[in-house]
């Protein structure tokens, strides 16, 4: 396998600017993840780096070596795609060997990588089919089985699971996570979906409008956010945001919000100072003592936990109660959180404030 590195990447489409100082270093065997909003660049980087587009300015390395001049087949990688990709007119064994014999591999090694990657996915059993005998999923392996015969330096999967439903998505990302662990190779992944990427990571990057908000493991983005974005990205449901006043008292700190407080942490801001309060759903607890009152609009049951979505001073905000509860749309509860689960922003520039 191999180190990537992106040093000062930046690409332009004309005068627009779509990747913007991009400074980043993949691990050998790291599986790292590319996760934004659409047009935060998160492909663009992944097209970049298997080289079918080219960059404005500085340098891409694979295992130490610049790749800018080289041609995509020339860099010793490996993509997955969205759609698929394969070739309709050949069987699943044809789809896993095409690129073999353009190399031509001798006959005996082309068979033993298409055997091992058909039985690494679970493919045996279909290597005489063509793809429109395939389901979705069963596609997807097969696009899989032809990136892992090519035993390449690194992986690149371009939001592969998009086009699988819900139930196939959540089997997919657990089957590319256990054969990258397996496989223990470099795997530079893209996807919208922030769920996937906290399943699935090693680390993440956070892209949004052509930088790197912030880089790190996927529990440590969601603890320990840098700003609103990462705050509001990472998390589902999102991390509730509410405008608030920071307050000192003799025994802490606290933000007042409308006509109520809420106990936050002592930070470096100063009395009256404006924030957003930021609190993630499963921290806001309905209790008799709370102090926070949240008006119920919609209750969500599903089995093992409940979501109600309301208002708090007049803003949307969601609560997550374990299992149960006897709240209705149209009732109002008090809620309490602990200051160690509330988080603070600069109101202007979305800074965290520590």
């Amino acid at each position: 396998m191999a180190e990537v590195a992106f040093e000062q990447v930046q690409k332009s489409f004309g005068a627009v600017q779509v990747l913007k100082h991009i400074d980043l270093t993949v691990h050998d065997g790291e599986f790292l993840v590319l996760v934004g909003p659409s047009g935060c660049g998160k492909s663009t980087l992944l097209r970049a780096l298997a080289g079918l587009d080219g960059i404005t300015r500085g340098r891409i390395l694979i295992d130490g070596k610049v790749v800018n001049s080289l041609q995509p087949k020339d860099r010793d990688i490996a993509m997955v795609f969205q759609n698929y990709a394969l070739y309709p007119h050949m069987s699943v064994r044809e789809n896993l060997t095409f690129a073999l014999k353009l190399r031509e591999l001798k006959p005996q090694d082309i068979d033993a990588r298409a055997r091992e990657a058909a039985a690494i996915l679970g493919l045996e059993d279909l290597l005489d089919r063509y793809p429109r005998h395939l389901s979705g999923g069963q596609r997807q392996r097969v696009a899989m089985g032809r990136a892992i015969v090519r035993d390449p330096k690194v992986f690149l999967f371009d939001e592969p699971l998009s086009n699988l439903d819900a139930k196939l998505r959540v089997q997919m990302r657990a089957e590319i996570r256990a054969l990258h662990q397996r496989l223990k190779a470099t795997t530079v992944y893209v996807t919208h979906d922030q769920i996937e990427a906290m399943t699935m990571a090693d680390r993440i990057v956070v892209l949004n409008g052509g930088v790197i908000e912030q880089i790190g493991a996927p529990l440590d983005l969601y603890d320990d956010p840098d700003n609103l974005f990462v705050a509001g990205f990472i998390g589902s449901p999102a991390m509730n945001r509410v405008g608030g006043v920071y307050e000192r008292i003799a025994d802490g700190a606290r933000v007042r919000i409308g006509d109520s407080v809420l106990a936050a942490p002592l930070v470096a801001a100063s009395t009256g100072q404006r924030v957003v309060v930021g609190v993630r759903p499963e921290h806001l607890l309905p209790a008799p003592d709370g102090r926070l009152p949240f008006a119920v609009d919609v209750v969500e049951p599903t089995g093992a936990a409940t979501e109600l979505f309301g208002t708090i001073a007049g803003e949307r905000c969601c609560v997550l109660v374990n299992g149960r509860t006897a709240l209705k749309p149209g009732t109002v509860t008090m809620l309490r959180a602990a200051p160690e689960h509330v988080y603070l922003f600069d109101e202007e520039s979305g800074r965290r404030l520590r």
